[in-house]
């Protein structure tokens, strides 16, 4: 019979505990594992701070670059504008309905642009809406607030930290269940050696 079947149950830290039936094998072993652990505690925490840091910072870089312009509705939105839920001069329908439309801006060195942007459904041509560009006057979306940029450098991160992670943890499983068969097989084989003749002098 196999050696395989009298495999009880598993000891924690075993192959660190002094033993005389412990092999060179359950050594590197031991150290095939610790050296996993490290790797996958040391590149989950080293890439996910890097990703972190590269997030904010450039989340930062945009609330600084980007600035909110009044552009004006160039086209008649798409849409019938609802009552007016605010002031006379508002522009926002009851409803909150927003569609595309062109509308045009002008930078702060004179040039003029246009683009296509989110506006109250129905907005009649000359309307006044705010929007986002960069610092080349094209359109952007609205910067993230500190709040904001904090959570997704977090999210990101953290997903960054586990996939690297994943890379030794697979290695160290590898590396060890081959050195675990590796050894189960020396194991048979000594036992398909040796067995027989024990059995002799036990009997």
């Amino acid at each position: 019979m196999p050696l395989k079947a009298f495999r009880g149950p598993k000891v924690w830290l075993w192959r660190w505990r002094r033993n005389p039936l412990k092999r060179r094998a359950d050594t590197m072993e031991a150290w095939v594992l610790l050296g996993a652990w490290l790797l996958t505690l040391l590149a989950g925490a080293l890439a996910g701070l890097a990703a972190a840091r590269s997030v904010e910072d450039g989340l930062a870089r945009e609330r600084v670059e980007w600035h909110p312009v009044v552009a004006h509705v160039m086209d008649r939105a798409p849409g019938t504008a609802g009552p007016k839920s605010g002031s006379s001069g508002s522009s926002e329908s009851s409803n909150g309905e927003r569609v595309w439309a062109r509308v045009g801006w002008t930078v702060a060195d004179g040039s003029a642009h246009t683009g296509q942007a989110r506006v109250p459904a129905g907005s009649k041509v000359g309307t006044p809406v705010t929007v986002w560009t960069d610092p080349q006057g094209h359109l952007v979306s609205r910067p993230a607030t500190a709040s904001e940029a904090q959570f997704r450098s977090a999210l990101i991160g953290g997903l960054v930290g586990l996939s690297a992670a994943a890379v030794p943890f697979v290695a160290g499983l590898v590396a060890r269940g081959r050195l675990e068969r590796r050894r189960m097989d020396r194991w048979d084989a000594e036992w398909a050696r040796l067995g027989p003749q024990w059995g002799r002098m036990t009997g």
